[in-house]
């Protein structure tokens, strides 16, 4: 019995010793494959991709830092021929490693020992694609090209500007200016290209810039000067669109307030405030005689045709004392007439104007009939407004009685004035110009010619007055090239985009005509 218990004692022992061991090598087998499942678990799965780029093989911290390879470095910018570097933090760009590398493991929600038991039956992860996760801040990278790139390699337009000792401008050069807001899409997607090339900036072409305004003033000035006229200058001009004038009087070594303004003889010029009264009193259309006593009075600058119509429209006895009343109910304190046109017609009154009562100056105007640079123009300033949108002082002053259509009807009986002198010699043929011009004489000399005008040319349209004045004698062709030079310089100035031609001008016989 002793011999059979120790027997089994034995063989029990030799039992326990091999469950012993079983469990020794089952535990270094589990050891074993729990440390190969810790280091397999640092590893991407083969095949895996962040953003397009592989990281299969590849520990978190390798992958993190084959990321910042592809995705972090700096950007470059082409503005031209320059080259700029931008960098992330520059750029306000910012790679999300966090996200992006716990997308590369899916079941990271199942616990630790339920993806050891999987992999200990053999499963093992599969690849992953990981799109790209990223922070960007158009903030900071707007504010880097406004501040970094652009002041820097901006190329502003040049202004055009005048040729020395000529009526003639050198245009200006178009400039480059970086375009901000389309840039920032191009510059985020270079940072998230792997592979990306310079960036070109886009860019905004801007047009040359006009002539400074002051310029054009003092280039008029100095085309008087450079001309000699020993006389008196009076000249008002008046963007249509800008509103801005240019208004000046002028005689050798003198240049004269204007305020008030100097009081020419008004002359034929004074037939626009006549065309503006008639068409104010009629009530309809012109009939047919009106229309022929209209189209006379311009087209053929016939005084008596114009005393016709203050006599047949306004009043027999009083017709150009209602031009005078009306010029003052629009503010031209300066215009007026005292009588009729006809030889030995009485003056209807006396006009003391601000501007004949100077002492400063005197151009010794026709009692008559007076008009200033600035009056004159400021009455077609507020044609073309009334044409144009129904608005200004003569709709203001008369209301229904001057229409859109009325002004527009007075402006093309003005453009029947095709005389090819003063400010339409200046002009290129066929530019539109609504204008009337005359002279003053005295026992037959001319001592003042005048002129104004609505010129619509392509780069903008204006308002031209032009007086000159000569108390001695004051030659046809002397006034005529001065006033077609300043027209010209006018011109030249609106236009020297529009209409390279106009450099020829300035010398063509018709300015001399």
């Amino acid at each position: 019995m002793q011999t059979r218990h120790r027997k089994f004692s034995v063989w029990r022992n030799l039992l326990r010793l091999l469950s012993l061991a079983l469990l020794l090598a089952a535990a270094r087998i589990a050891n074993g494959q729990w440390q190969q499942f810790n280091q397999t678990s640092q590893i991407i799965p083969d095949g895996s991709t962040v953003a397009g780029i592989p990281v299969g093989g590849l520990t978190r911290l390798q992958a993190e830092n084959a990321l910042r390879q592809a995705f972090g470095q700096p950007v470059d910018l082409q503005y031209g021929s320059a080259l700029i570097q931008v960098s992330a933090q520059q750029a306000g760009f910012q790679l999300d490693f966090n996200t992006m590398l716990a997308g590369l493991d899916p079941k990271v929600s199942e616990s630790v020992w339920a993806r050891f038991w999987n992999y200990m039956n053999g499963e093992r992860p599969a690849a992953v694609n990981v799109p790209l996760k990223y922070s960007f801040s158009e903030g900071t990278l707007r504010q880097f090209l406004e501040t970094q790139v652009a002041p820097r390699y901006d190329q502003p337009a040049s202004a055009a500007y005048p040729q020395i000792g000529s009526i003639q401008f050198h245009p200006g050069q178009p400039g480059t200016q970086l375009d901000v807001s389309a840039a920032l899409p191009l510059v985020e997607k270079a940072f998230i290209s792997p592979s990306a090339q310079p960036v070109v900036l886009p860019t905004q072409t801007q047009d040359p810039q006009p002539a400074d305004w002051d310029n054009l003033q003092i280039l008029l000035k100095q085309t008087i000067i450079i001309d000699g006229f020993n006389g008196l200058v009076g000249l008002y001009l008046h963007d249509l669109k800008t509103g801005k004038e240019i208004h000046f009087a002028v005689r050798p070594g003198q240049e004269l307030p204007v305020d008030p303004d100097v009081a020419f003889t008004a002359s034929s010029i004074i037939k626009i405030p006549i065309l503006v009264s008639v068409f104010h009193h009629l009530s309809g259309p012109p009939n047919a005689d009106i229309t022929k006593l209209l189209d006379e009075m311009i087209a053929q600058s016939s005084n008596e045709a114009a005393d016709a119509l203050m006599k047949s429209v306004l009043d027999e006895v009083r017709g150009p004392l209602i031009v005078s009343q009306d010029m003052q109910a629009i503010g031209l304190k300066n215009t007026f007439m005292a009588g009729y046109f006809a030889l030995g017609s009485p003056m209807l009154q006396v006009f003391k104007t601000p501007a004949n009562q100077r002492v400063d100056v005197s151009t010794d105007p026709d009692p008559y009939s007076q008009t200033t640079p600035y009056d004159i123009g400021q009455l077609l300033v507020d044609i073309y407004q009334c044409a144009n949108s129904g608005s200004g002082p003569l709709v203001t002053a008369f209301g229904k009685d001057m229409s859109q259509a009325k002004c527009q009807s007075i402006i093309d009986y003005l453009k029947k004035d095709r005389q090819p002198y003063l400010i339409t010699a200046g002009l290129p043929e066929g530019t539109p110009i609504a204008h009337k011009h005359g002279y003053g004489s005295y026992q037959g000399i001319i001592h003042t010619i005048g002129d104004a005008a609505l010129v619509f040319s392509p780069g903008g349209d204006y308002v031209l007055s032009v007086y000159m004045d000569n108390r001695d004698w004051l030659l046809w062709d002397t006034a005529n090239v001065l006033i077609a030079r300043l027209s010209s310089a006018v011109y030249n100035y609106y236009n020297v985009y529009t209409d390279p031609a106009y450099s020829a001008l300035a010398s063509s016989p018709a300015a001399a005509r």
